[in-house]
């Protein structure tokens, strides 16, 4: 059967019936509803750098019988899994790195299927072929799929695509009935110090769990302002725009958990987004407008293994980086990108880069796993 391969100019212009056939919903982030969002809020496209190029092969009949959400990009924002280096040695050699190919989520370091393929899990090399060919066809200089999920990491190493690891801190949920049996777990010292932050960011303040109809658009209109204020300090700008949040909560709320903390007046001081997926819940977004000791460490990670705990869900994303999260229960766990890069004296040094990053990093995990706060047999 002769395979047809085509870019799309946008995830928008795919029924939405067609993309979830493909992408499943496991994973709130390969949603219809959730690209659509970066689309139509302006978060991706226009002068983003982020302009989407999803991949799609057609079925005999010409529907949609796989899919990769991916992306043109001029620069590497938003991404994060670095490759700057790697732009600064190409450049330097002559060559162009930008505009290259992404397959990810924009602005989501959250592990997650690339490899949309529905009941054609055959379809999945070709999908990687086809990309291929987007780059070579197109002079660009490479293509990159980040954080995917660990069970298509294989299809990417029989394509002969350049693996790359990377650490991120997850928690899991061991069968906890409650948060006192994950405290349970924990050592006596570290058990300790956790109920005394989770006291000290509880005074004065009263933490509320928000999801489905009961977030309302005063709630959206106090996070904007938390995402504001922590998106200025740590990228420069925000990456999403406003409109972002309000087509989120309008098409996919029953997938959104929002944490908020009111003040003594019940006033929104901070807030935590999270999304549920499956069996995971995702920590996104973050942002406050005061100073309290420890509120970070509650709404982020001890409120979010509460949910997972509540709505029985096996583990806790909390988002890229953050060594700070390993004393919390969350332990260091790798993360895997791949990476097709076109010419191949270039991908000889990339690959050479890799190795050693490579042994680097799966020594960093061995180090930071024995420094987990479970007590032994926990």
């Amino acid at each position: 059967m002769t395979l047809v391969a085509r870019v799309e100019q946008s995830v928008g212009g795919i029924a939405p019936e067609d993309w979830d056939r493909l992408a499943g919903h496991d994973n709130p982030f390969t949603t219809h509803a959730f690209l659509t969002a970066l689309e139509e809020s302006g978060s991706v496209g226009g002068g983003s750098g982020w302009i989407p190029l999803p991949v799609l092969i057609d079925d005999p009949e010409g529907r949609p019988a796989a899919a990769l959400p991916a992306y043109l990009k001029q620069h590497s924002q938003g991404e994060y899994v670095f490759d700057q280096g790697w732009a600064d040695a190409w450049e330097r050699a002559g060559g162009d790195y930008y505009p290259k190919l992404q397959i990810s989520v924009p602005f989501t370091p959250a592990t997650g299927p690339r490899l949309l393929c529905g009941d054609h899990p055959e379809l999945a090399l070709p999908l990687l072929r086809a990309a291929e060919a987007v780059v070579d066809q197109n002079g660009l200089s490479s293509a990159h799929a980040t954080f995917i999920a660990p069970g298509q990491v294989p299809v990417f190493e029989e394509a002969g695509w350049l693996l790359r690891n990377d650490l991120q801190f997850h928690w899991t949920n061991r069968g906890y009935g409650s948060f006192d049996d994950f405290l349970a777990a924990l050592s006596s010292g570290r058990r300790k110090n956790l109920r005394k932050e989770r006291a000290a960011a509880q005074a004065g303040v009263r933490i509320e769990r928000l999801t489905g109809r009961a977030i309302r658009p005063e709630h959206w209109d106090a996070f904007w302002d938390f995402y504001q204020d922590t998106g200025a300090r740590k990228w420069g700008r925000p990456y999403l725009t406003r409109a972002a949040f309000d087509l989120i909560g309008a098409r996919m709320a029953d997938r959104v958990l929002l944490v908020m903390a009111f003040d003594e007046a019940q006033q929104p001081v901070a807030g935590a987004l999270n999304f549920i997926g499956a069996d995971t819940l995702y920590g996104r977004y973050w942002g406050c407008l005061v100073d309290k000791p420890f509120l970070h460490f509650e709404l982020c990670y001890y409120q979010a293994i509460d949910a997972a705990i509540e709505l029985g869900l096996a583990r806790v994303e909390a988002g890229a980086q953050g060594q700070h999260k390993l004393a919390r229960g969350y332990e260091p766990v790798r993360t895997w990108s791949a990476h097709y890069i076109a010419d191949h004296g270039f991908r000889r040094a990339v690959a050479e880069f890799l190795d050693r990053e490579r042994a680097g990093i799966a020594q960093g995990q061995i180090e930071l796993a024995g420094q987990a706060p479970y007590r032994k047999g926990g």
